[in-house]
């Protein structure tokens, strides 16, 4: 081990890059010692931020590997500290009990990279490779830049605010095929990187997302905190649809995903990295944050063919009670129904998605609902474990029991809102007319399965 008395012998010594160690935890400083004298590198090791600061007054790593949770100054102060003193410096925070909303503030203050405790050799290895890889070796994009015209290099630089997306691979397969032609619209992304925390609505666990912007043709993508393989968001990877559509690619699984998509449909963004871990966070159970966001941060058009997916057929799913169809029309609207016992009863509106405003003033503030009746059969089954009074509405025989109704036909405004998010599992708005009766997300997606099939049939 290398420690603060020794430091000064490596400035001059020109071999292995120097990697900092900040742990509070003896035998987290010991173990990644070693793994790093193993792997080629060698460690400067600090138990807590004081011993670490100072020593960066003197010695500049390639690389810091920082605890979240120590005495004194904690992690992200120290992470606050060293972007002030050597902002060039990539820093991976680690914690084997941050929540999400830690690591997302980590990223969104400059961290390279967030990985948990137990450290997994393999992954921190990879990232600590990775990282140092991209340091001493940017970006083809970056590299030639010079040669770009001074729009489309401008273009690019606002694009790459996200760090993650560098270093994934993304399945354009949203603009690899594109019949059924409608309407051409803009390609759009968010204007910079954002991010969100809560907690997700059935795993109960602390979640949440940063949303990156992506380049033009790339499609919408889901990924783990810790992982690398990108799930697109597309009907093809939709693994579960029991009481919320999930996606899964590999190891990358991320649930829950309908609100999102389904503001992200209104808002016609059409690129973006979405990282999670495992559940896109509920919030109040509505999609209207996610519009928040949009509007505070902004969206850019971007350059490239897009086209609304044409209904030209009438396209049905179902029987009886529960049936779902789209058929053609000048316009993507939903009309759906609902029957459910009083104090519910029968709801049914006709929703046409015009513009973003009109979804976030009639849809996107409309919450999740279910009744006191089917909650604990829920829970039995590992579900609805984050269903708190403030993200969901929880109706019993009288009515609300937790909260006032935000619309008096709150609930069909909501399976309203699912909808739109399912079936943009295209990646293309679709100009049709939904109708609809007592559905739900594998009733959406099967019919969304058999629009896919209409589109298959083009090639």
């Amino acid at each position: 081990m290398i420690g603060g008395e020794k430091f000064m012998e490596l400035k001059s010594e020109e071999s292995a890059p120097v990697i900092l160690v900040v742990d509070d935890e003896l035998s987290i400083r010991k173990s990644l010692e070693g793994v790093l004298k193993d792997e080629g590198y060698t460690a400067v090791v600090a138990e807590d931020s004081n011993t670490a600061l100072a020593l960066l007054e003197s010695l500049r790593p390639a690389l810091i590997l920082l605890d979240i949770w120590m005495p004194g100054l904690d992690g992200l102060e120290t992470l606050r500290k060293i972007k002030e003193l050597h902002a060039e410096v990539p820093v991976i925070m680690m914690s084997g009990h941050a929540t999400i909303a830690t690591a997302v503030e980590a990223t969104r203050m400059g961290a390279s990279d967030f990985i948990e405790k137990p450290l997994e050799l393999k992954s921190t290895l990879d990232s600590i490779n990775r990282i140092l890889k991209n340091v001493a070796n940017p970006s083809r994009e970056d590299a030639s830049a010079g040669s770009k015209s001074g729009s489309s290099q401008k273009e690019e630089s606002e694009l790459k605010l996200g760090k993650s997306a560098e270093s994934l691979s993304i399945n354009p397969l949203v603009f690899s095929f594109q019949a059924m032609r409608g309407k051409a619209i803009p390609q759009k992304t968010l204007a910079q990187s954002a991010l969100l925390y809560g907690q997700g609505l059935h795993s109960g666990r602390k979640s949440g997302l940063t949303l990156e912007p992506l380049p033009p043709n790339s499609g919408i993508h889901f990924v783990g905190v810790s992982e690398k393989t990108v799930v697109p968001a597309h009907v093809d990877f939709v693994k579960s649809t029991g009481f919320a559509t999930s996606l899964e690619l590999g190891r990358t699984k991320v649930s829950t995903i309908e609100h999102l998509l389904s503001a992200l449909c209104a808002y016609g963004v059409s690129n973006l990295l979405v990282k999670c871990n495992g559940e896109v966070p509920v919030l109040d159970g509505s999609a209207l944050e996610f519009c928040n966001l949009f509007e505070e941060i902004g969206l850019v058009e971007q350059p490239g063919d897009w086209f609304e997916l044409e209904i030209k057929k009438k396209i049905e799913f179902g029987e009886g009670k529960e049936w779902i169809r789209i058929e053609p029309a000048e316009f993507f609207a939903v009309d759906y129904t609902l029957e459910y016992p009083e104090p519910v009863g029968r709801q049914q509106m006709l929703f046409t998605l015009s513009d973003s405003s009109a979804y976030k003033a009639q849809i996107a503030s409309a919450r999740t609902f279910g009744f006191v009746k089917d909650i604990g059969a829920l829970q039995r089954q590992g579900l609805a474990l984050g269903g708190r009074f403030d993200n969901f509405v929880l109706i019993g025989p009288e009515g609300p029991i937790n909260d006032e109704l935000r619309f008096s036909d709150e609930p069909v405004r909501h399976k309203i809102l699912d909808a739109i998010g399912d079936l943009y599992l295209l990646g293309r708005r679709l100009k049709g007319k939904v109708t609809a009766h007592m559905t739900g997300h594998s009733d959406n997606i099967n019919l969304l399965k058999k629009i896919r099939a209409e589109l298959a049939e083009q090639k």
